[in-house]
């Protein structure tokens, strides 16, 4: 793999995110609306925790490196689009929506396939179904883009290196005329976020939006990454790991609120997530959401302890709380300032 000069980095507040699917939506209409085979890819998609995720499964599907070695696990299975990813969904509008004057036949749209189907699932079969028992259920929002990681098992997989990392920015993109679609960079990326077209018979994913990233407008600097501009929640941030002056920088470096998404798989993620607060449960001290959850998707790195990990994803919500405490006391906090961030420069910062 080539030197790396630079390397792109995101976080995300799980605090913030709304699930309201923006960012899924722009990313969507940017990059993979408009040619066949890419109906069924969100290369930037939102899921609801505790789910099935997309594709269906995606946490125990296999992949990365085996036990922090360089040997990349190619033993799983390939998802399939159907089953776990799920055939794009189309709604009966000729039925309720008529153009041709009459009544509609039909009172209600109803998706194809059914979500009730036993066999038939789709990006979002999940959204908004949590877990526990009234009045302490849970469920928060987790987006999930391409992690451009540092140590790439899609890259390590590619018998045709056509899997590579851009030498300036660490963005890790397909070369489309060196793939010859043998999908194991499906197989070895342990978050599933490769996809495979099946018309053009090459594997394709998130490319961070590059084109943006090159294209300096002068009357709009800050037209970066659409999943990042389109944010209603504003829970991104993105800057160059090596800034260490940008507020992403701080949020994973100084103040270390932000934990990476499964380091075991070893591949060193470079998007991190602020994990969520909830209240207590009704009778009792504990969080709603539980930490043993946390601590089983979050953590530093791969050589980290669940014991470990669990302590880390406390140290985060101490933190957090301590700031939040110091401002509603009517003392400030870097910490609280970055993380409320109003303007756009203060979170996109390449």
């Amino acid at each position: 793999m080539a030197k790396i000069t630079g390397q792109v980095q995101m976080l995300f507040d799980l605090n913030k995110c709304l699930g309201c699917q923006t960012c899924t939506s722009a990313c969507k209409t940017a990059w993979t609306d408009k040619d066949q085979g890419q109906e069924y890819m969100y290369w930037n998609n939102v899921e609801t925790v505790p789910g099935r995720g997309y594709p269906k499964g995606w946490q125990t599907m296999g992949g990365g490196f085996k036990a922090c070695t360089n040997q990349v696990d190619l033993s799983a299975p390939l998802p399939s689009i159907n089953r776990d990813y799920g055939a794009p969904w189309e709604y009966n509008y000729d039925e309720v929506l008529t153009t041709e004057g009459g009544d509609a036949t039909v009172g209600m749209l109803v998706p194809a396939p059914r979500p009730d189907a036993p066999n038939d699932y789709s990006s979002n079969w999940d959204e908004d179904v949590g877990a526990g028992a009234h009045p302490d259920a849970y469920y928060f929002y987790l987006p999930r883009i391409c992690n451009h990681c540092s140590k790439p098992a899609c890259v390590a997989a590619c018998p045709r290196k056509a899997v590579y990392k851009r030498e300036e920015d660490g963005i890790v993109l397909i070369d489309q005329d060196r793939c010859r679609g043998y999908r194991y960079c499906i197989k070895g990326c342990p978050y599933k976020k490769i996809y495979w077209n099946p018309i053009v018979k090459k594997s394709q994913k998130c490319i961070f939006c590059y084109p943006r990233l090159e294209n300096e407008d002068p009357e709009n600097p800050l037209a970066k990454n659409f999943c990042v501009t389109q944010c209603v929640g504003r829970i991104r941030w993105v800057a160059y790991a090596e800034d260490t002056t940008s507020n992403l920088y701080k949020l994973v470096n100084v103040w270390r609120v932000g934990l990476r998404l499964h380091p075991e798989f070893g591949t060193e993620p470079n998007t991190f997530y602020i994990p969520p607060l909830s209240p207590r449960v009704t009778n009792g001290t504990a969080p709603r959401i539980p930490t043993d959850l946390l601590a089983e998707m979050f953590g530093d790195n791969c050589s980290q302890t669940f014991e470990q990990r669990k302590a880390r994803v406390e140290e985060v919500f101490a933190i957090l709380e301590q700031e939040r405490a110091k401002v509603a006391a009517g003392g400030t906090s870097e910490l609280v300032d970055i993380l409320t961030s109003y303007s756009e420069s203060d979170r996109i910062q390449l």
